[in-house]
């Protein structure tokens, strides 16, 4: 573990790997030092955000000591987030791939994926455990617009687009889940280190 100093309010941890990162996470957020306002896990990495005037130092020397939990998801069971497959990119999917459509379905919902990290938009989870047959580039064109609930793959991610935005991923279907809601505490449906399985819609 290597403890950087990021700006002159946070530090930046170098956990190493996505399962220390989790455990450091929810570490920090169980019980979080003096000092410590908001915790943001990355993929290798956590961010650790602090109030102004805290001794960086001291918790710099602190961090590496804490003890985090041997499962920063205590063995819950993967979220279900069924899905209806009749993505626009489906076919290109399965071109890209020299799969059919129908074994490109079974490879995406036969994956278990974890959420390694939050970004580009609100509730917009990055999913690590994706087929690597599945691991094709983004789109050379962006889309302006891409709906709510659009279930998508890049590189090696994959990921639901938590509201219409513009985005460059390949669409494989949709879901009615909602990935993010304001009204809801917490807004996200997804966190880091939360499990995730799609289910074609119909099939339990």
């Amino acid at each position: 573990m290597r403890v950087l100093r990021a700006g002159d309010a946070a530090l930046l941890v170098e956990a190493g790997d996505l399962a220390s990162a989790h455990r450091l996470n929810a570490a920090l957020r169980d019980a979080p030092p003096a000092g410590v306002v908001d915790v943001v896990p990355g993929e290798q990495t956590v961010l650790v955000i602090t109030e102004p005037g805290t001794d960086m130092d001291r918790l710099a020397g602190v961090l590496p000591g804490l003890r985090p939990p041997d499962d920063a998801v205590g063995g819950a069971e993967p979220m279900e987030i069924p899905v209806v497959y009749d993505g626009a990119d489906l076919d290109e999917v399965a071109e890209l791939t020299g799969l059919s459509r129908d074994e490109v379905v079974r490879r995406h919902s036969d994956a278990r994926y974890t959420v390694a990290y939050l970004g580009f938009s609100p509730g917009f989870g990055y999913l690590t455990g994706l087929d690597p047959v599945l691991h094709v580039p983004r789109r050379e064109s962006p889309r302006t617009a891409v709906p709510a609930g659009s279930v998508a793959i890049a590189g090696r991610y994959a990921a639901v687009y938590p509201s219409r935005s513009p985005g460059g991923w390949r669409l494989l279907g949709r879901t009615a889940a909602v990935l993010w809601d304001v009204e809801r505490d917490p807004p996200s449906l997804l966190r880091p280190g939360t499990r995730v399985r799609f289910v074609p819609e119909g099939v339990r």
